[in-house]
């Protein structure tokens, strides 16, 4: 049996909750990933009703759900907050944008939001976790080992409490590894899940398109963190194979600039090989969601989506259960 595809709402943030998912049938998806963006999921709403209410707009268009994304409250939790912040975060975690006070009602946010996870019948929260020493990540002036292993202990002592309630609803939150993030790569990760002691309710949200312009092994990440996978992204991104005037950094472009070295781009579209990643998803025995995360600065996110969830239906395939010459034996 194939994992089943699902939209995430935050690039139709925009749209209301029920059109989205109307659309998100039409476009051909199992299911979605609900963002907590617009009405798509209002966490400080989100009690029993509210869920049921979600649960039947959901069964109505018959839409499965299999987690919610709070990247941005998520960032929040462990960043160096500016007025940057306040522009992703609702009038109530912001308040008097004091940068502490941020960070603890966001912490608090999101523990709300695993119990709203829970009260809508799911498991698994997607999101950032911020990082105070992503500023650190070009070590010029010079950046101590000690710089580095304070951000990691300061990325767990906030994140520990939320993780512990999670363990406790039988939650689990996973972040995708992303630049700005306190895991960006692999080294990063392993770092990050050390810092955390391995606890059992933090994993990741495996998301290609975040490695393959950085030169990071998107397929190694797969097999290095096998049981740490809670959900995947499907997400793809073009990057070029000759210098460009806007590096790796993006040269304070904004996405779509001509002359950028990568931008992402509409499934099988851009230079990620999706066969290699459901190969090893097959390996690790994923059995989860196929999420599209679609952004494709060049194309109507209408038709992108459309085409995304027909490539991934049809990239995706089961494992094998018997090796293919095993009728040989007999």
């Amino acid at each position: 049996m194939k994992r089943p595809v699902t939209l995430v709402t935050l690039q139709f943030g925009d749209l209301p909750f029920e059109t989205v998912c109307q659309k998100a049938r039409a476009f051909g998806y199992d299911g979605i990933e609900i963002g907590c963006v617009g009405d798509h999921f209002e966490v400080d709403k989100a009690d029993d009703a509210y869920c049921a209410a979600k649960r039947k707009i959901l069964d109505k268009y018959g839409l499965k759900v299999f987690a919610i994304s709070t990247h941005l409250v998520g960032q929040c939790v462990a960043d160096r907050i500016d007025q940057r912040h306040k522009s992703i975060l609702p009038p109530y975690i912001w308040g008097d944008g004091d940068p502490e006070g941020v960070r603890q009602r966001a912490a608090q946010e999101i523990i709300k939001t695993g119990e709203a996870a829970k009260r809508l019948g799911i498991s698994i929260v997607n999101g950032f976790t911020g990082s105070p020493i992503w500023h650190l990540i070009y070590s010029f002036p010079p950046v101590s080992p000690q710089m580095i292993e304070d951000g990691f202990q300061e990325f767990a002592k906030r994140w520990k409490p939320i993780l512990d309630a999670y363990q406790k609803l039988g939650v689990k939150y996973a972040l995708e590894v992303h630049p700005t993030e306190i895991a960006f790569d692999i080294a990063s990760a392993r770092r990050a899940l050390k810092a955390v002691n391995n606890h059992p309710a933090f994993g990741f949200n495996y998301d290609p398109s975040h490695f393959g312009y950085q030169g990071v092994d998107y397929v190694k990440f797969i097999y290095t963190f096998a049981e740490k996978i809670f959900h995947v992204h499907m997400k793809d991104v073009a990057w070029s194979d000759t210098p460009a005037e806007a590096g790796v950094f993006g040269g304070h472009t904004e996405f779509g600039t001509l002359g950028r070295y990568w931008d992402f781009r509409s499934l099988g579209r851009g230079c990620i090989n999706f066969e290699k990643i459901i190969r090893a998803l097959n390996a690790i025995g994923y059995k989860g969601p196929l999420s599209v995360e679609w952004e494709d600065n060049g194309m109507d996110r209408e038709h992108g989506a459309t085409e995304a969830c027909a490539f991934v239906k049809k990239i995706d395939f089961p494992p094998s259960e018997i090796a293919f010459d095993a009728s040989f034996e007999k």
